[in-house]
């Protein structure tokens, strides 16, 4: 009776322990921290005003259960105009950022390139998300959308 007892709490031990271990690689394989979407296309004429600058964002979520500072992390694209982040925190449990490429007040839910340019290509780009060490840690890409000004990543 002994004997069978203890061989049910050792499979009941090993079970769990498994079952642990397993679950480890799937909450790792996506991301808390990543790209959202992006309106790379600003709507309407092109017309570098700051309005249609800002009018063109990418933006970040935070799906993981602690907050994260953004401080030292970087935004990129193909031609590798970078971003850089300064003190800055996304909250936890669905908190969302977007970076516009125009001017204004930065918030703790708006940043801005305050660049005269657009950023994102229309044709085609791809955005990288590094963290203060300089990690990839996620990327976002797109191609010509027809009639389409925006992607979710």
């Amino acid at each position: 009776m002994v004997r069978r007892s203890i061989s049910i709490l050792a499979a009941a031990a090993v079970a769990v322990a498994g079952s642990l271990v397993s679950a480890g690689p799937a909450s790792a394989a996506t991301p808390s921290l990543r790209f959202h979407g992006a309106q790379y296309d600003s709507p309407g004429s092109d017309t570098r005003s700051n309005a249609s600058l800002n009018a063109e964002w990418i933006s970040l979520v935070n799906s993981g259960s602690r907050s994260v500072n953004l401080s030292g992390y970087t935004i990129r694209d193909k031609a590798n105009h970078v971003y850089k982040f300064g003190s800055v925190t996304i909250a936890a449990n669905g908190g969302r950022l977007w970076l516009h490429t125009g001017k204004g007040t930065n918030s703790t839910q708006s940043r801005y390139w305050s660049s005269g340019n657009y950023i994102w290509n229309n044709t085609g780009d791809t955005a990288y998300l590094r963290n203060a060490s300089g990690t990839q840690l996620d990327t976002c890409s797109w191609g010509q959308k027809s009639g389409r000004t925006w992607i979710g990543c």
